[in-house]
């Protein structure tokens, strides 16, 4: 658990709501993966970051190498700021810019789009009307179909090694882009804690079928052009995909900051490197304090998980009847009694990167030194 008792210390004079980050947890957040990653290198989610400090820092570990970014603005923006190898996880529609990408070689070198159809391709081919050349990547399905059950998130429908050859063929036959890899994100692995015995199972078992379908569409693709990459994994998984050979790397971010969602993972346990700290402003009744705003819920299916949790004071709990709120974060628990109006109550992200979105300033803490750094919105960037 991160020592809250010195944050509060070292950032006493701010006027919450804050978001700190504990950069001696983070670097050793960052340790763990690559010790998980075990020689494969890892590429760094940018989604899961959203603080070029942070994503500098961590690109300058041996180990890691190039971003994952979500979004073409946001890679064009990265790749004009120095990161020389990124990887868009998600296929585009931006029109403007792809145009910016395809009238920029140097961008264009740098820079690599992810596709999962021909409808895809056609969409660049109209509207990247420049004439640098477009690095391309092919999103594979890595769910798992289990008696009649699709098990992981929905991106891509190519599937089997012949689909995925099919888009690789045509790909390769147009002189506008060039084929250089393929993804496979397991989110049913990568994604979900180690819950239950009938969780630790699904994850065996997904993890054994990928393997084999990985291969076999590798494989595949390999007859048609060259693979520079072979992008799998998440924080989660690291240790499953790292271990396949014909992975060349791994994908992680949210490992850096550890939020709760990967507070209940056999294998690893990330440390809370991230916090924010809400202001108590009302005692309404005994054992419940209220705190000013705080309703930072994160994404994904709405129920409890996607919550931030009370951090410090221990034993704190959300009210079921109010959660999170915009202006309004009520909690109970006998710890409660002891706050007075004014006091400091740290909170932590469900999730990773997101949480930055309501901030301009991350305060990031290095033993005893503190010190600004500005976040994607900070330094006035939205990608959506």
């Amino acid at each position: 658990m991160g020592d809250f008792d010195r944050y509060a210390r070292l950032t006493a004079r701010l006027d919450a709501p804050y978001a700190v980050i504990d950069l001696a947890a983070f670097r050793r957040n960052a340790d763990d993966l690559l010790r998980r990653a075990a020689g494969t290198p890892i590429r760094i989610a940018s989604k899961s970051v959203r603080c070029r400090p942070l994503l500098a820092a961590a690109l300058e570990r041996p180990g890691f190498h190039g971003v994952m970014s979500y979004a073409l603005p946001e890679a064009l923006w990265l790749a004009r700021n120095g990161v020389d190898d990124i990887l868009l996880g998600y296929p585009t529609t931006h029109r403007s810019a792809l145009r910016e990408l395809s009238e920029d070689p140097e961008a264009a070198s740098r820079i690599t789009l992810m596709i999962d159809s021909p409808e895809h391709l056609g969409y660049l081919r109209a509207n990247a009307t420049g004439s640098a050349r477009i690095q391309v990547c092919l999103d594979v399905d890595a769910s798992l179909r289990i008696l009649g059950q699709h098990l992981g998130v929905r991106r891509s429908p190519l599937r089997t090694p012949g689909e995925v050859a099919t888009l690789a063929r045509t790909v390769a036959a147009d002189d506008a882009f060039e084929l250089i890899g393929v993804m496979f994100y397991e989110a049913q692995i990568a994604g979900l804690p180690d819950t239950s015995p009938a969780v630790r199972w699904v994850k065996r078992r997904s993890a054994a079928e990928l393997a084999d379908r990985r291969g076999a569409v590798v494989d595949a693709v390999k007859q048609v052009a060259p693979l520079r990459i072979v992008n799998s994994g998440g924080t989660g998984s690291l240790e499953i995909s790292s271990a396949d050979p014909v992975v060349t790397e791994v994908t992680a971010g949210s490992g850096l900051y550890g939020p709760t969602l990967f507070d209940k993972y056999d294998v690893f346990q990330p440390e809370p490197a991230m916090a924010y700290a809400l202001d108590v402003v009302r005692r309404p009744a005994p054992r419940i304090a209220t705190l000013f705003g705080g309703g930072y819920v994160a994404s994904g299916p709405a129920k409890k998980s996607r919550l931030p949790q009370p951090a410090m004071p221990s034993g704190l709990k959300l009210l079921g009847t109010e959660g999170a709120g915009e202006v309004q974060t009520p909690v109970q628990g006998p710890e409660a009694d002891r706050l007075r109006i004014g006091d400091r109550v740290w909170m932590r992200y469900a999730k990773a990167g997101e949480l930055l979105e309501r901030f301009d300033v991350l305060h990031a803490i290095d033993g005893e030194d503190v010190s600004e750094l500005r976040t994607y919105r900070g330094e006035g960037m939205n990608f959506g």
